[in-house]
């Protein structure tokens, strides 16, 4: 399907609409701005009425077994939007600024194409809001995971706000159609992708010279810990994280550092913290068969690294639904995912040269530590590179005003003109 003009249209229209979309975005761009307040009350009236549950029987349609957008709906109210436009572009944000001979003038980009990613629902219409906020006309390609949530999402976003549908397309189609995504590229100042290195790479090949390209490329999340404030509530929230999550998002727990070079150590945690996973597994693993899918990928990715010749020296913890792997080595890597986590050993004094062997891909650090360490341990995290830092269960809440990778999407998504007096 298609979202198009306020309406969803059939992937048959596509040619057609490809032939007459330049002239419909400069027409778009020759009206008007689009105000802020626009796109905030639309936004806010939506998820009012989500939160209220007007909208329960669409999301249990739409949404993928035992995910929800109790996160990102907070992320969606006039407060966190206004405060948003605030801490990224200035109060107020629009206005031009007097600089002696020159006034400077805060406008959108253009025209955005978003490339989505699909390991969280919403996302692509979270990207395109980032996008409107500004006054952009954003272009959605939709991740194939999209099973229609935000294609319906932007057909209620348009009904609350039609003013809002002359700024708002999305395509469903596939990745493999180059020539259907050059000719978006070309009618954009700007790529937006949330893609891993092979996407970015092939998008550079396709992109326009002079049109932006804004990377949010795959990011690693990890844990490390060196004491506890609280053993058991702390290990009992990131157990609930990894479950919760299935370490499919960028800033997931991937790997578990523990700040200690005693093999000893690595196996007594390991053994400590299985309980807390299953725990975890058994009361977030609905439907059952979800345990059961844990369960294969724990044990595919470990005949994987065995058949790579890479589990040597690696001690197994299967759980029911879970599992946890003692590795060798100290490279933050992806896990196995689905609830089946990496433990490695990393004292204080190997931690930034480790971390940046993935400087770029570094994102969240849930730090657990003893109340004495955090602020040292902060800082060296900091130096290293990580971009986020979070408490033992909140690596992947989203927070009001936060940056994402370390900077602020608002100012990548406009530019400024200077106009002389």
């Amino acid at each position: 399907m298609i979202f198009a003009h306020g309406q969803l249209l059939p992937d048959s229209v596509l040619p057609t609409l490809l032939d007459t979309l330049e002239d419909e975005i400069n027409a778009a761009k020759a009206m008007a701005s689009l105000s802020p307040e626009t796109v905030i009350s639309a936004l806010d009236a939506l998820a009012g009425r989500l939160e209220a549950g007007e909208f329960d029987p669409l999301l249990r349609q739409y949404l993928p077994a035992g995910a929800s957008l109790n996160d990102l709906l907070p992320l969606l109210r006039r407060e966190a939007l206004e405060s948003k436009l605030k801490t990224e572009l200035g109060d107020p944000p629009f206005v031009p600024q007097s600089h002696g001979r020159t006034a400077a003038r805060r406008l959108p980009l253009g025209t955005l194409l978003h490339i989505t990613a699909g390991n969280m629902p919403g996302l692509p219409v979270y990207s395109a809001v980032e996008g409107l906020l500004c006054g952009n006309v954003n272009l959605i390609k939709l991740p194939h995971s999209d099973k229609g949530l935000s294609l319906a999402a932007l057909q209620l976003l348009t009904d609350q706000a039609p003013a809002l549908a002359p700024f708002l397309y999305a395509f469903t189609f596939s990745s493999s159609e180059t020539g259907t995504l050059k000719r978006l590229c070309s009618l954009s100042d700007g790529v937006v992708t949330w893609g891993g290195d092979g996407a970015i790479a092939s998008l550079r090949s396709l992109a326009p010279p002079g049109c932006k390209l804004i990377e949010w490329g795959h990011r690693l999340g990890f844990t490390y810990i060196s004491g506890y404030e609280n053993e058991t509530e702390e290990l009992s929230a990131l157990a609930r994280h990894i479950i919760a999550t299935g370490q499919r998002l960028c800033s997931s727990c991937q790997v578990i550092f523990l700040d200690t070079a005693e093999r000893a150590e690595g196996e007594a945690f390991c053994q400590s913290f299985l309980p807390h996973l299953e725990r975890a597994a058994g009361a977030l693993h609905k439907p059952p068969e979800l345990g059961a899918q844990a369960s294969l990928s724990g044990h595919t990715a470990l005949l994987c690294r065995i058949v790579e010749g890479r589990a040597e020296g690696e001690h197994l913890f299967s759980g029911k639904g879970c599992s946890i792997v003692l590795c060798p080595g100290d490279e933050l890597e992806l896990s196995p995912m689905e609830g089946n986590v990496l433990v490695k050993l990393l004292p204080q004094e190997r931690l930034l040269a480790a971390l940046r062997r993935q400087k770029g891909r570094l994102q969240t650090a849930g730090l657990i530590c003893s109340p004495e360490k955090r602020e040292a341990l902060t800082d060296l995290l900091l130096r290293s590179g990580v971009t986020r830092i979070t408490r033992a269960g909140s690596l992947s809440h989203s927070f009001p005003g936060e940056a994402h990778d370390g900077e602020y999407p608002l100012r990548r998504y406009t530019r400024i003109a200077d106009v002389e007096k």
